[in-house]
């Protein structure tokens, strides 16, 4: 396991990003812990966070594309932040776009913020967790409607490992449905792994843990 996955664990539970309890998700599912992407508020945190989605980016999918585009509104702070900690990290120039929930009709027109989108881009999607899939369902059509582009891939903070509408990780599925590849920083098991080494997880979180995924955990 990368070094950096251990780190990004730690990272995640100091600024309180990861949390465990008693949580209700969108999906309705009950669920033993949460990962809320807006506890990054400062700027080390966003910093810090940044590097870690431009080394997962560099180790699976390479420097080999043209545009970050972070759906709005988490994606906007994570695509220009980590554009940033690209070129501080590997000298590699991108640019970064995102989405407006609604296309302005005055100065700047239209639907994107940050850069435009060209025909021949090669574009890498980035925002803080997937559990269903239902973000891609409105975003990959955006990003494919404003130009000839190819999606290399997908990054998120933390892949929770859950099924989504079937047996498979929503990841995994939106991988099948749109053609590109899904990965993450780090997935809920290597967190798990990894709390485990460290004794910080308790035999009754574990055990919730451990339910939670019997019930709403992917097979493959």
């Amino acid at each position: 396991m990368q070094e950096y996955k251990k780190e990004f664990t730690e990272f995640m539970l100091d600024c309180q990003a990861l949390k465990f309890g008693d949580f209700t998700l969108k999906s309705g599912r009950k669920s033993p812990f949460f990962m809320n992407a807006g506890a990054y508020v400062t700027g080390r945190q966003l910093h810090d966070l940044a590097c870690y989605y431009a080394k997962a980016i560099h180790d699976r999918f390479g420097l080999d594309f043209d545009v970050l585009f972070g759906p709005a509104y988490k994606g906007i702070p994570l695509s220009v932040a980590t554009a940033m900690a690209i070129y501080e990290l590997y000298g590699k120039e991108v640019r970064y776009c995102t989405n407006r929930k609604e296309a302005k009709d005055h100065g700047e027109t239209g639907i994107l913020l940050g850069s435009k989108l060209n025909d021949g881009d090669r574009v890498v999607m980035i925002e803080d967790v997937t559990t269903s899939g239902k973000s891609m369902e409105e975003t990959v059509p955006i990003v494919r409607g404003q130009a000839n582009v190819e999606i290399v891939g997908l990054m998120v903070s933390l892949d929770r490992h859950e099924k989504g509408k079937g047996t498979k990780t929503a990841l995994k599925e939106v991988a099948e449905t749109y053609g590109f590849e899904t990965a993450a920083i780090v997935s809920m098991p290597e967190v798990v792994e990894i709390l485990e080494e460290k004794g910080m997880l308790d035999a009754d979180l574990k055990a919730r843990i451990d339910a939670y995924y019997a019930q709403y955990g992917a097979t493959e």
